[in-house]
């Protein structure tokens, strides 16, 4: 059993023992303080959709936004702040593993800090690591009704301030903004009146408390309070303006740069507590007078899920070291963070399909954390830019990575208590066509004797040829739908990439690797069969798609080993009623 959980998180035996003691105190303060309050408790406050107030208020006692979101600069000299991107991925896990509400208030805190952290306005980066250390929450006011996050048509209008030089005043509504009815600190995206163009935007800070504030409604059902409010002649003085211009636009795309890497390991926070669930349910289920892990379907759907789930974990894990090592000259965190928000995320998802094909009508049931997992698991594709969004980005580095790798020094495994400040100082948010990688196929040949590594190299192989030789043409390009599916296919090749990385730094097993790989290869093949299918795709696209499928290497005994670490998993883990 210990080798199965072992890749999985527990509240039963986790300690973070990669961390330094302060991290290991809060993460285990964090775990604790849901186990304390049960699964009961847990369920009723999800079901009755109640504001946050108790967690915020463990999270203010603790200073546990304070610590983890409070960068070294804005820390005072406090050894134990720091905005470190491991430690902010271990907290999104656990906040994943209890319930997305909480991990909604937290993100959405990350969010508003943004704009802050990078602003030049030294007056404002005080007051907001001031909130902090008090235990407020923030917002980031970006999207709008009718624009959603098209920052190009905001209609946040700031009008100049007769009676205050260099003030404004701001009037206009944001929509869809988390945190919005309690946050200390609003970061809007507005502007101005007086001028054209770019040069017109700015961000300022705004207080949900300020009476021309007016909070309308939260726009969704649920704990978490996404808020649509409205200003109104809202002074917005000198001190509350953090970036104008190019800087406010560069801004917002480079906090959801940092923000939506949250996403990844909420997710697989939510699959895990789902899997404990699952199989302990499967494996003590009688169908026909027996268990329902006897049948070949059930194991290899639960078994599929879990090789998933580790593979969403090791993608994640090594995502974190290129984020931390990253700076003016290495940007290859541009590709891995829409991969951990897209691909990660749309993982979970049928990972959750998976084990809900198996437990049936008990995914359903109440009393189950299953069930509000199966809700949640949905929203994380579609936060922070849907999986289209996302995917119409990775595009941007394709040729690159396939075809023109350079030299970089290694990324080794990045656990020390440093702070990230690079990614508030990320600068103009464009030349990602200029952004250059590493040799994939290094990661590949470290593991060439693996059979299903080797069956999906010869598959990546392949889409490099495709790039080469039947790349969509200028008017293919036009036709999303068509890139895609093209995109699905590179993105799986970086998948794989990162994940072989993380299992070469980690020791995973190679039994467990090649089970997994044998998933990936199944799913190479189906989006090679669905860009053989597009209605653009020419005669070579379609020969070229056929030719790219293959069979994953079958061996039974390596399977019924793997399924047996997933059957360990049973009654591994039962949260407190």
């Amino acid at each position: 059993m210990a080798e199965s959980t072992s890749l999985l998180f527990n509240p039963r035996t986790y300690d973070g023992g990669h961390f330094d003691p302060e991290t290991r105190r809060l993460l285990r303060a964090t775990v604790d303080w849901f186990e304390a309050r049960g699964k009961r408790r847990l369920i009723q406050d999800y079901r009755s959709r109640v504001w946050l107030a108790d967690f915020l208020e463990f999270a203010a006692k603790e200073e546990l936004f304070a610590t983890f979101l409070t960068p070294a600069a804005a820390a005072a000299g406090d050894g134990d702040r720091r905005w470190d991107t491991a430690r902010i991925a271990a907290l999104n896990e656990i906040f994943g593993f209890y319930g997305l509400d909480y991990w909604y208030a937290w993100q959405v805190t990350v969010l508003g800090l943004g704009p802050v952290w990078q602003s030049d306005n030294a007056d404002a980066r005080e007051r907001a690591a001031e909130l902090l250390a008090q235990g407020e929450v923030f917002a980031f006011g970006l999207s709008e009704k009718t624009h959603g996050a098209d920052i190009y048509s905001t209609d946040m209008l700031l009008a100049p301030d007769a009676d205050v030089p260099g003030g404004f005043r701001a009037t206009g509504s944001k929509y869809y903004i988390g945190n919005g009815n309690a946050a200390g600190l609003v970061s809007v995206f507005g502007r101005r009146t007086d001028v054209e163009g770019p040069d017109g935007y700015v961000f300022f800070a705004a207080d949900s408390r300020h009476p021309a504030y007016r909070l309308r409604k939260n726009v969704v059902d649920s704990s978490k309070f996404v808020s649509e409010f409205h200003l109104e002649d809202y002074p917005v003085a000198p001190a509350d303006v953090l970036h104008t211009g190019r800087a406010a636009f560069d801004a917002a795309l480079n906090t959801v740069n940092v923000g939506k890497f949250n996403l990844c390991t909420a997710s697989i926070g939510i699959c895990e507590h789902a899997m404990y669930e699952a199989v302990t349910h499967a494996t003590n289920r009688i169908l026909y007078g027996r268990p329902v892990t006897a049948f070949p379907h059930v194991r290899r759907e639960l078994t599929d899920a879990y090789v998933r789930l580790v593979g969403m974990k090791l993608f994640s894990d090594r995502a974190v070291d290129y984020f931390r090592s990253a700076g003016p000259d290495d940007r290859r965190y541009l590709l891995f963070n829409p991969m951990t928000k897209m691909k990660v995320t749309t993982e979970g998802e049928k990972v959750i399909d998976l084990m809900w094909d198996v437990i049936a009508a008990k995914g359903f049931e109440k009393d189950t954390y299953f069930a509000q997992a199966a809700v949640e698991i949905r929203g994380l594709p579609k936060l922070e830019g849907t999986v289209h969004v996302n995917l119409a980005l990775i595009l941007k580095f394709m040729r690159n990575h396939l075809l023109n790798p350079v030299d970089h020094p290694p990324v080794p495994t990045r656990l020390d208590a440093a702070d990230d400040a690079f990614l508030f100082r990320q600068g103009p948010a464009r030349g990602l066509g200029s952004v250059r990688f590493h040799d994939w196929r290094t990661a590949f040949d470290a593991y060439a004797e693996v059979p299903n590594v080797a069956r999906f190299r010869e598959q990546a192989d392949a889409l490099c040829a495709f790039v080469e030789t039947a790349a969509p043409d200028e008017e293919q390009s036009r036709d999303l739908d068509l890139l895609l599916a093209v995109g699905q296919l590179f993105a799986l090749v970086v998948h794989g990439q990162l994940i072989l990385e993380q299992a070469r730094l980690t020791g995973l097993d190679e039994e467990l690797l090649d089970e997994l790989f044998a998933v990936l290869v199944r799913d190479f093949s189906a989006h090679a069969v669905e860009l053989h299918g597009k209605d653009s795709a020419t005669a070579a696209q379609q020969e070229w798609a056929l030719g790219a499928v293959r069979r994953p290497v079958v061996d039974t005994a390596r399977s019924t080993r793997i399924w047996e670490r997933v059957e360990a998993l049973s009654g591994a883990y039962e949260m407190a009623p």
